[in-house]
């Protein structure tokens, strides 16, 4: 039996389960975030982020590879996606210097994964978009500029 395979399949069953019941309104969004994670959604600059973190600015990585339009027609949905080749890759992170909220997305990874996200965001205007991930132990950044002519995060 390949317990790692359990491991991410059982991961992937509770945060489906966890978007069901938040769907049907038994529980909030905001309970449905891990506590650890509460302080860096509400961080509102990529230094509260860090800071939300317990970590300075990242060095920048090569091995970091976002994925993203360098113009997107409609920022209300873009895809990002973000590969690391960085050994022991434990966290993701996608940040986006100019939403009204910072960080656009944050995933897990668990041991055995292969550390490649694939997602679509809300942009409000064109901004630096950031990949911050944690390996190891130690925090790394990617950055990337993407452009955007109708902004998403209107109204």
């Amino acid at each position: 039996m390949d317990w790692q395979r359990r491991d991410v399949l059982k991961a992937g069953g509770g945060l489906g389960l966890a978007g069901v019941l938040v769907a049907l309104g038994v529980i909030s969004p905001e309970q449905a975030l891990a506590a650890g994670n509460r302080a860096i959604f509400e961080a509102g600059s990529l230094d509260a982020v860090f800071a939300a973190l317990g970590t300075g600015k990242p060095p920048d990585s090569a091995d970091i590879v976002i994925s993203a339009p360098d113009v997107a027609e409609n920022g209300a949905l873009v895809s990002i996606g973000v590969a690391s080749r960085l050994p022991a890759t434990e966290q993701i992170v996608i940040l986006v210097d100019r939403n009204p909220n910072v960080v656009a997305a944050s995933f897990s990874v668990p041991p055995g994964t292969l550390p490649d996200i694939q997602t679509r965001v809300k942009m409000a205007e064109s901004s630096p978009v950031h990949a911050l991930v944690r390996a190891d132990g130690k925090f790394h950044m990617a950055r990337r500029d993407v452009r955007v002519t109708i902004g998403g995060c209107a109204g």
